[in-house]
């Protein structure tokens, strides 16, 4: 082979290594290349491969994937007064990349001297206790007032989390006497419930054992009752039967005979002890049997 068609192939080999090859980019999926022509923005190109015209094009590689700042022991002024140690994560992602590049130089820097400033103009505006107890709120009014400011570099904040608030320990060795106070009167208050619901269920288990014994009781006396009314009847209907059977032999009785009866029975009554003397209502029909027989035996003896 013609030794100048060697040096010919090998210049051109030479040339690609040297202007091709460096200019032909693999971007990933999370990366876009801002491409420069002669200084000039021209376009953003990516992910996949990037091929850039040799000498006159340069690019800016930009992320896109979410990123924090982190912003540390930022000492604040509190509206009351009380110095604060405040930490601060900022969550954000590039949405342009060619404003990201073009219009600021490092916007992750620029983000950061922003949160700085907006931090301690939003904490000075607030009370010790609000910035301790309302962190969601301080949050949102940050992440909307850093996002205002971003967004003209083509950069999102998504969130903005206060990661730890250190109130000077005078103002800590306050909240931990305040802690232990209000648990001991969590304590005193559970502790007087629970004897309050104690002597609430004694109470109560009183007042059922009571009504319970006026139950019974009144169980009982129902039944002596009901046991008594039962051997009243059962006594009336005893007398009832025997007067039903009196006067059922009353009437198969002659005269004679209850003449008989009325006798004996006037000469039991004539010899006690008493006093008084009674005679039966129907004294009369008496002295008519006994007229009755004497006039019989008369008859028959004449």
């Amino acid at each position: 082979m013609d030794e100048g068609l060697l040096i010919f192939l090998f210049a051109g080999v030479l040339l690609f290594l040297l202007l091709i090859l460096p200019n032909i980019k693999i971007l990933n999926e999370y990366e876009r290349a801002v491409v420069f022509r002669l200084g000039r923005l021209v376009d953003t190109k990516g992910p996949g491969i990037v091929i850039l015209i040799p000498i006159i094009d340069r690019i800016v590689k930009v992320d896109l994937r979410e990123a924090f700042i982190e912003v540390k022991g930022q000492r604040c002024i509190t509206k009351d007064n009380a110095p604060v140690d405040v930490d601060v994560l900022i969550y954000y992602r590039v949405v342009n990349p060619g404003e990201s590049v073009v219009k600021v130089k490092d916007f992750r820097g620029a983000t950061f001297g922003i949160a700085q400033t907006t931090l301690r103009s939003i904490i000075g505006d607030i009370v010790l206790d609000d910035l301790l107890a309302k962190r969601e709120y301080i949050n949102a009014i940050l992440r909307d007032k850093l996002d205002e400011v971003t967004e003209r570099w083509g950069v999102k904040v998504t969130s903005v989390e206060l990661r730890e608030v250190i109130p000077p320990k005078k103002v800590q060795d306050a909240m931990v006497k305040q802690i232990e106070a209000e648990r001991e009167r969590r304590a005193m208050v559970t502790e007087a419930e629970g004897r309050r619901e104690a002597t609430i269920k004694v109470a109560e288990g009183e007042a059922q054992s009571e009504v319970l014994k006026a139950e019974g009781e009144r169980e009982a006396w129902m039944m002596e009752a009901e046991g008594e009314r039962a051997a009243a009847i059962l006594e009336s209907e005893g007398k009832a039967e025997a007067l039903k059977r009196i006067f059922e032999s009353a009437k198969e009785m002659d005269n004679n005979t209850l003449l008989l009866y009325y006798l004996k029975a006037l000469e039991e009554i004539g010899g006690s002890d008493a006093s008084r003397l009674f005679i039966p209502a129907d004294f009369s029909m008496l002295t008519n049997l006994i007229s009755r027989n004497i006039q019989k035996t008369k008859v028959r003896k004449e």
